[in-house]
C-alpha cells in the first residue's frame, strides 16, 4: 500500500497546477494520460492542442527548451487529445479527429468522425479497433443529451459509429483490458465490460465521488475527484477495489 501512496503523491503532485476544467489529468511519461488533457507525450514529443490547432514539440534534449517542429490546423473548438499506438485521437465540439503519428514532428490527418450532438465535451480513448467517446449535453457543453459512442475503427480512414449508450454527465473515460472506465461526474464511475466492443454491459457504478477522469496504469486506476485523487486496486479489472485518496 505504501508503495502505491507514494507514486499518486508524485502524480499528484506533478500535475497539482492543472485544473479539471482545462486539462484534467495531465499526461505522464509513454503517452499515459487522462482522457480530458489537452497536451501529451508521445516518444520524444510533446504535443498540445489548442483551440483550433495541434503543436508538435521536440522534447528529446531534456537539457534544451522544447523546440516547435509543427502547427496544424485541426478545426474549432479542440478540447482534448489522447494517444494510442501511432496515433492521436483529438476530440472537439463537434467531431473526433484521428492524426497519424508516422511523421511525429508533423502529424498527419487520417480520418474525421462529426458527431450527432453538437456543442457537447468529448473525450475520446481507443484500443485495437474501437474508439470510445463521452458526449456531455449538460453545463457548458450545452447541445443536448449525453452519450457514451462508440466506433469501429477497423478502417481508420473511416469510422464507423458502431452504438451508443445515455449516461447523465459524463467527463474522462479509460480503458484497461476488458474493463472501460467512464466518469459519468457527480453520479459516480461506471465500469463497463467491453469483451464484447462494440456493446459495452454496465457492470457497477461506484458513488461516493464526483469523478472527472482516469488513468489505467497497471493495476491501479488513478481517479481524479472533486477533492483531489482516488485510488483503486483493479486487479480484477471489473471490480475495482478502493485503496486510498489524496485531498487537495
Amino acid at each position: 500500500m505504501r508503495k502505491y501512496i507514494l507514486y499518486i503523491l508524485s502524480v499528484y503532485l506533478s500535475i497539482a497546477s492543472c485544473t479539471k476544467d482545462s486539462s484534467g489529468l495531465a499526461s505522464q511519461v509513454n503517452g499515459a494520460g487522462g482522457s480530458t488533457a489537452r497536451f501529451t507525450i508521445a516518444g520524444n514529443y510533446l504535443y498540445v492542442v489548442s483551440n483550433t490547432s495541434l503543436k508538435a514539440f521536440d522534447i528529446s534534449n531534456p537539457s534544451q527548451a522544447p523546440i516547435l517542429k509543427s502547427t496544424t490546423n485541426v478545426g474549432v473548438n479542440i478540447e482534448t487529445i489522447f494517444p494510442y499506438e501511432d496515433k492521436l485521437f483529438i476530440g472537439s465540439s463537434f467531431s473526433m479527429h484521428i492524426f497519424s503519428l508516422t511523421n511525429p514532428e508533423k502529424p498527419t490527418r487520417l480520418a474525421q468522425a462529426d458527431y450527432m450532438i453538437r456543442m457537447s465535451c468529448d473525450p475520446v480513448v481507443a484500443k485495437d479497433s474501437t474508439a470510445y467517446a463521452t458526449l456531455n449535453g449538460l453545463g457548458p457543453c450545452g447541445g443536448g443529451g449525453s452519450q457514451l459512442v462508440i466506433y469501429d475503427i477497423k478502417n481508420i480512414a473511416k469510422p464507423v459509429l458502431k452504438g451508443s449508450l445515455p449516461l447523465t454527465g459524463p467527463h474522462g473515460l479509460g480503458i484497461s483490458d476488458s474493463a472501460l472506465y467512464v466518469c459519468d461526474g457527480n453520479f459516480g464511475l461506471n465500469v463497463y465490460n467491453i469483451r464484447n466492443t462494440y456493446s459495452p454491459q454496465l457492470v457497477q457504478t461506484i458513488s461516493g465521488n464526483t469523478y472527472f477522469d482516469v488513468i489505467p496504469y497497471g493495476n491501479i486506476l488513478i481517479c481524479q475527484v472533486s477533492d483531489g485523487v482516488a485510488l483503486y486496486d483493479i486487479t480484477s479489472r471489473l471490480q475495482p477495489v478502493f485503496l486510498s485518496k489524496v485531498l487537495n
